[in-house]
């Protein structure tokens, strides 16, 4: 009986089955992940609406013509909105700046003014300027913004990007107070507006600020600058004061093994405040960046990638792949030709000596410094040569992260000697 209703039916059921087919390819086609795609940029850099040296338009244009895929113009507690005027007449630099600014963009674009013999020119806002960079899947602006607090004469700086309204800096009893309080600020504003925003605390040994004390038990955080182009924040530190690397993987072991918090990744960035000249004792674009895998070039692709650590910090060196796997770390080193390569996997080991002892000035008195801590916390776990190492886990580390250094020198540096550098997010491994 079955057998003979289904042969009457055999048309109508060979419709059904055809379209049951195409509804099964479209659900196969829908399963299928988007492809991701590294994208290039810088999330802190200034202009002349703060204490940079030139235009928006001319910097963004910098970064555009050199490769970037999005900028965060990061000028210090104010966003570029509302009307504002920068003089000319105060320096030769700032006549230098319009010149290459009119013969750039034209007459018609710099708008100016003349009053009392003082000639001044409108800065553009980031509605305006965006309109004239931002192409789809090509070039992003992302709204930013340094929070620059205080803690008494310790400047406190952290950049959000991707925020709404200007967060007005906090201060607090504490640098570590002061830094929580604002990264509050960002989430709270997270929150209230649904958009996708994030706080990052900024080149840690500026004015010797910042301390890993102070960075390790701020919740809510989850980026820390551990290269920054400018060269007064003191990226390696001195004899007295922990690197910034240092620092990194010191609150790494006490956030992941003792606070049990989420890790802090690791940024480089530019921080450029000059581009009218060259040389290296200023702070010139093009020094430190981030590639971000995500698969769209907008705020909330990229965000999510970072939140998730999908990304390296690079002053130079590039990979085509980063793989943290259940039990390994994998890495696919873009070569360039007659530059070699050495990746080291650097971690602290379950069972590490947690003493530390504070830094003691001559007298005996304590230096209001990171502590020092035992060499067991982020020490070198293993050295590869080559445009692919690899990491195996043994099963006893807290975290590893991968540190790859060429033989190619950095023209322009932040410090003499200096070579051209990537940096690999913590594959965490969880504690016991």
């Amino acid at each position: 009986m079955k057998e003979r209703l289904f042969a009457k039916s055999s048309p109508l059921s060979a419709v059904f089955l055809l379209i049951f087919t195409f509804a099964l390819q479209a659900v196969s086609v829908r399963a299928e992940p988007a492809p991701t795609h590294w994208w290039k940029g810088n999330l802190h850099t200034h202009s002349l609406w703060s204490d940079g040296d030139d235009y928006p338009e001319m910097i963004i244009d910098w970064y555009k013509q050199h490769g970037y895929d999005f900028l965060g113009l990061s000028d210090h507690n104010l966003t570029q909105t509302g009307e504002r005027w920068t003089g000319i007449n105060t320096n030769r630099g700032r006549n230098v700046a319009l010149e290459r600014y009119i013969e750039r963009f034209g007459t018609n674009w710099v708008e100016q003014k003349t009053e009392g013999g003082k000639t001044a020119v409108r800065l553009k806002t980031f509605k305006e300027f965006r309109d004239k960079f931002e192409e789809p899947n090509r070039f992003l602006l992302i709204l930013s913004e340094e929070i620059s607090a205080h803690y008494k004469v310790l400047p406190i700086h952290m950049c959000v990007s991707n925020l709404r309204e200007v967060i007005e800096p906090r201060e607090g009893n504490s640098p570590a107070e002061v830094i929580q309080n604002n990264v509050n600020a960002v989430l709270a504003q997270r929150k209230k507006t649904g958009q996708p925003m994030i706080p990052h605390i900024n080149h840690p040994n500026f004015g010797w600020a910042l301390t890993a004390e102070d960075i390790m038990g701020v919740k809510g955080d989850r980026f820390l600058e551990i290269y920054n182009g400018h060269p007064f924040v003191r990226n390696y530190g001195d004899t007295n004061h922990a690197s910034v690397e240092r620092i990194w993987d010191i609150v790494l072991t006490r956030r992941l093994a003792e606070f049990k918090l989420d890790p802090i990744w690791g940024t480089a960035v530019d921080d450029a405040h000059n581009y009218l000249n060259s040389g290296n004792e200023k702070s010139f674009p093009g020094r430190g960046w981030l590639m971000v895998r995500a698969k769209q070039l907008t705020p909330k692709s990229l965000i999510a990638a970072m939140e998730a650590g999908d990304f390296y910090a690079s002053s130079g060196v590039r990979l085509k792949d980063v793989r943290r796997e259940k039990d390994k770390l994998c890495i696919e080193i873009e070569p360039e030709e007659g530059v070699t390569y050495t990746t080291r996997f650097i971690g602290t080991l379950k069972g590490y000596d947690p003493k530390s002892e504070p830094v003691a000035h001559k007298d005996g008195s304590p230096f209001p410094t990171t502590r020092r801590y035992s060499d067991d916390i982020g020490k070198v776990l293993g050295e590869v040569k080559g445009t692919s190492p690899v990491y195996t886990l043994k099963g006893n580390e807290i975290y590893v992260r991968a540190k790859v250094i060429s033989s190619k020198a950095k023209t322009n540096y932040y410090a003499p000697g200096d070579v051209e550098t990537a940096w690999v997010q913590p594959l965490v491994t969880g504690v016991k």
